[in-house]
């Protein structure tokens, strides 16, 4: 099942998500190279594909996996979260509707 997972990032918290992408980064790579990844990016602070010093205000993840708990316990182990990145990360199940 699909599962839509949103990580809410704490404010000021840019250089510690930089730093932290590259291993996020690989663990999203690891999900697209099984067939697994829909889709992921993050919220840009302003309204630009590139909001610079803006930053983000967190990311969305849309993955399959086997259960929720599945999805929660890769979510928890997010590089963003270790690095303080994320204040919250919230998972749910998720149909996806279009394009079919």
């Amino acid at each position: 099942m699909l599962y839509a997972i949103v990580g809410e990032d704490q404010p000021g918290t840019l250089s510690a998500r930089l730093a932290a992408r590259p291993a996020h980064v690989e663990r999203l790579k690891a999900l697209l190279d099984e067939g697994r990844l829909i889709l992921a990016g993050p919220f840009p602070a302003i309204d630009s594909p590139d909001p610079g010093a803006a930053g983000f205000t967190g990311s969305l993840i849309v993955a399959e996996f086997a259960s929720l708990d599945a999805a929660k316990a890769w979510a928890d182990a997010d590089p963003y979260i270790s690095a303080g990145v994320y204040a919250s990360v919230s998972v749910k199940p998720f149909k996806k509707a279009l394009p079919a």
